[in-house]
């Protein structure tokens, strides 16, 4: 292992021993937690997987809240999201999962109170933690981890991705994989998922921008689905898009003859205003399909039997 990576290492197991020799504590709040999470610095699809899990709940007419830390906003409140807000108030993420499935989502840096302001305002029965596994300081009943191929290979931070290693999998309840990957870890539950890009109108020669995680996959997808990539361009993960960008984005149409742009749901959250300037324009749903939704219901279940 690289000298500095294995020094991020120590201090990430020192920091979860404290935890489970109870050094440090954990809160609880009075309704169960689900916490949906990974190894990684994004990209592992958890948004997506959020709202896949909060459809299935809506299936079963369960009430249920989304905690968020509501990464990259400006506010430092603990805030229930306005689903007309904005980004810079709420965070991307947080705004996209009040609009996909028009639940309570409530963004706080501390989970606890942003669980505590769910209890106070909405008759939930479950809450949904939006990138939880690292947030140790919030108890949760059941913790699911999503673990794409990248993640398997790979090394710690700083050098890698990883912001703790496969080892940590051991607190998880379940591991989420894509379709036919074998698990690297011996877990009582393995589901699997599959990455799924809709849009309503098929464009051919288009520009096709993002500001995610890993935007080549995104890139890929397309081109897979068989649309005409003209060109691309990325820009950093929750980018908010200025003037200039949109100037740019122009420029590359310009240059390859391209009839329109695609960007994914997320960026069009973060284009504002400024997407009016792009023409022609479709956004792409990034979703995840569980193949075992039956298993997860009865976990869940599960979860809130014991609470009960």
């Amino acid at each position: 292992m690289n000298p500095i990576s294995a020094i991020f290492g120590a201090g990430v197991a020192a920091r979860n021993a404290l935890y489970e020799r109870n050094v440090f504590k954990v809160q609880k709040l009075s309704r169960p937690v689900v916490s949906v999470g990974n190894l990684s610095v994004g990209g592992s699809g958890k948004t997506p997987f959020v709202i896949a899990l909060g459809k299935l709940l809506k299936q079963q007419n369960i009430p249920f809240d989304v905690l968020s830390r509501g990464y990259g906003r400006q506010s430092k409140e603990t805030l229930v999201v306005d689903p007309e807000g904005s980004p810079e108030q709420f965070g991307d993420e947080p705004l996209l999962l009040a609009r996909r499935l028009q639940v309570p989502v409530i963004v706080g840096t501390d989970r606890y109170a942003a669980g505590l302001l769910a209890e106070q305002k909405f008759p939930s029965k479950l809450h949904l933690l939006d990138d939880g596994f690292q947030h140790r300081k919030l108890h949760r009943d059941f913790d699911i981890v999503l673990l794409p191929p990248e993640d398997i290979d790979d090394v710690l931070l700083p050098v890698g991705r990883l912001r703790e290693p496969l080892s940590s999998l051991r607190r998880a309840d379940a591991v989420v994989l894509p379709p036919n990957t074998p698990s690297p870890v011996n877990k009582p539950l393995v589901w699997h998922a599959r990455r799924n890009i809709s849009f309503v109108t098929p464009m051919s020669r288009v520009v096709a921008f993002c500001g995610i995680a890993r935007p080549k996959q995104f890139f890929a997808a397309l081109r897979q689905l068989g649309m005409d990539v003209a060109g691309t361009m990325a820009f950093p993960d929750h980018h908010r898009y200025k003037q200039s960008d949109i100037d740019r984005l122009r420029n590359l149409k310009a240059r390859t003859t391209a009839r329109g742009f695609i960007t994914t749901d997320k960026d069009a959250i973060n284009l504002g205003a400024l997407m009016s300037q792009l023409r022609t324009f479709e956004t792409a749903g990034l979703e995840l399909q569980i193949q075992q939704p039956e298993e997860v219901v009865a976990a869940l279940l599960a979860v809130l039997r014991l609470q009960s």
